[in-house]
C-alpha cells in the first residue's frame, strides 16, 4: 500500500514541476528586454508555452484525482464488496492508459505497476467480504445493511452525517445494531490492508537490490545481503526481548560471535592501548 501510493505521489509532483518549470521560463522571457524586437517570434514561443503549461497543469490534476480516488475509495478497507473495488480499479487503469501518450514511460510504469498488482493489492477486501456475511448469517440480518454499517464507519463520528447514518441504520435494525456495530468494527481491525512483516521487508531489501547490477548477478551478493539482515541485532522492536539481539540470536535463543569472526576472519584482538 505504502510504496504503491508513493510512486503514485512522486508522478503527480514529477508533473506538478514540469507545470512550474514551464511558467518560470514563460516569465523569464516576459522579463527579458532583448526579446522585445523579436515580438513575432516571442508571442509564438509564448503561446506555446501557455499550451505546455496548461497540459501540464491539466496532467497534475488529472493524477492528483485518480490517486485520490485509489486512496480514499478503492483502497480504503470501508467500502463496497471486492467486484465493486476491482470495477473502480480498472476504471482508474484505463484512466492511466489514456493519459499514458503524454508520458509513455513514467505514466506506463505507474499503470503497469498498478495492473499487475490489482489483485494483491485488493486481497483484503475478499477477505472483509467472507468476515461480514459471517456477520450477516450469525446475526441474522440483510447483508446490505451489514455492508452500510461497514461505510458508516467511513465518515468521522463528529460529522452530522455519521449520526444520520446511525440513526437509520438503527431504525433498519433495533436492537440488533449495536452488535453488528461491535462485530463489524472487530472484523475491520482484524483485517490489515497490508503487511507490515512485508512492508518493512520491502523497505529495506529495495535499496539494496538495486546495488547488485555492477556485480553481474552474483548469488554471492545475495548470501551476503542474507548473513547481513540474519544477522543486525535489533536497535528497536515493539517486543521488548527483541531489542540489541539480531534475529538469528532471536530465533535460537543463543549469542553469536561477531560478525566479523562469523566470516571467518577468527576471533577478535583484544585492544591495544
Amino acid at each position: 500500500m505504502f510504496h504503491i501510493h508513493q510512486r503514485f505521489e512522486t508522478l503527480i509532483n514529477i508533473w506538478a514541476r514540469i507545470a512550474s518549470g514551464v511558467r518560470s521560463e514563460r516569465e523569464a522571457r516576459l522579463a527579458n528586454p532583448r526579446r522585445r524586437c523579436q515580438d513575432s517570434l516571442l508571442i509564438a514561443r509564448l503561446a506555446e508555452l501557455r499550451s505546455l503549461e496548461a497540459r501540464a497543469h491539466q496532467q497534475a490534476h488529472d493524477l492528483r484525482t485518480l490517486a485520490r480516488w485509489l486512496e480514499r475509495d478503492v483502497l480504503a478497507l470501508a467500502g463496497p464488496d471486492r467486484a465493486t473495488l476491482q470495477e473502480l480499479f480498472d476504471f482508474i487503469v484505463d484512466e492511466l492508459h489514456q493519459h499514458e501518450p503524454e508520458d509513455p514511460s513514467r505514466i506506463g510504469t505507474m499503470r503497469r505497476a498498478l495492473q499487475n498488482q490489482r489483485d494483491d493489492l485488493l486481497a483484503f477486501a475478499g477477505v472483509l467480504d467472507e468476515k461480514l456475511d459471517a456477520i450477516a448469517r450469525a446475526t441474522a440480518v440483510e447483508g446490505y445493511l451489514v455492508r452500510a454499517t461497514c461505510l458508516l464507519h467511513r465518515k468521522p463520528e463528529t460529522s452530522g452525517a455519521f449520526w444520520q447514518a446511525w440513526n437509520r441504520l438503527h431504525a433498519a435494525m433495533g436492537r440488533k445494531f449495536y452488535d453488528v456495530y461491535a462485530a463489524v468494527s472487530q472484523a475491520m481491525n482484524s483485517t490489515p490492508r497490508s503487511s507490515s512483516l512485508v512492508e518493512n521487508l520491502n523497505s529495506r531489501l529495495r535499496h539494496c537490490l538495486t546495488l547488485r547490477r555492477h556485480l553481474n548477478g552474483s548469488r554471492a551478493w545475495l548470501g551476503l545481503l542474507q548473513f547481513f539482515f540474519n544477522h543486525r541485532r535489533f536497535m528497536r522492536s515493539r517486543c521488548s526481548e527483541r531489542i540489541g539481539k539480531s534475529p538469528r540470536e532471536a530465533m535460537t535463543g543463543h549469542d553469536h560471535p561477531h560478525w566479523l569472526t562469523l566470516l571467518g576472519l577468527g576471533p577478535l584482538q583484544p585492544r591495544q592501548t
